[in-house]
């Protein structure tokens, strides 16, 4: 059995329906309509990391998880829109790769600070994380894979 030749981008898609649940989880329980199921032990803080008046939970009056949750957005309508939109067709590996490179340095920048600065984790921020890890992963090899259909 052969993978279909956008494989990547279809797991991309795919990751970005969690990931989007997540970010909007992150964004309600930071503007305290909802109770964190993670408890405070040890290095596990979400309260700390992304709660209701977290340090670094926001940037300016913009909260962190809204961010992410217009990124996961914009990353599963732009691969949507490849079907409609002709310029997103053509620069459609170049473009996947720059938003889950820029969701990449964001997401580094930002278990950084809770690495080094804040000294605790948000495990659903972590998760996050890692979906976004994987999408590049996958961005790159899709990339790769149209390089070599043009050669």
């Amino acid at each position: 059995m052969q993978l279909p030749k956008n494989w990547p981008l279809q797991l991309i898609q795919l990751l970005s329906i969690p990931g989007m649940f997540l970010a909007y989880y992150l964004l309600i329980y930071h503007n305290g309509l909802l109770f964190s199921v993670c408890e405070p032990n040890g290095l596990e803080d979400c309260g700390l990391v992304s709660g209701p008046g977290a340090r670094y939970s926001s940037i300016g009056p913009i909260p962190v998880a809204l961010i992410g949750l217009v990124g996961y957005i914009v990353i599963f309508l732009t691969i949507w829109l490849k079907a409609w939109v002709q310029f997103i067709d053509d620069y459609l590996p170049e473009l996947i790769l720059g938003l889950t490179g820029i969701a990449f340095l964001f997401s580094a920048y930002l278990t950084a600070l809770e690495t080094f600065i804040i000294h605790a984790y948000c495990r659903y921020c972590l998760v996050s994380a890692g979906i976004i890890v994987i999408m590049l992963i996958l961005a790159i090899i899709h990339l790769r894979n149209a390089n070599k259909s043009i050669a």
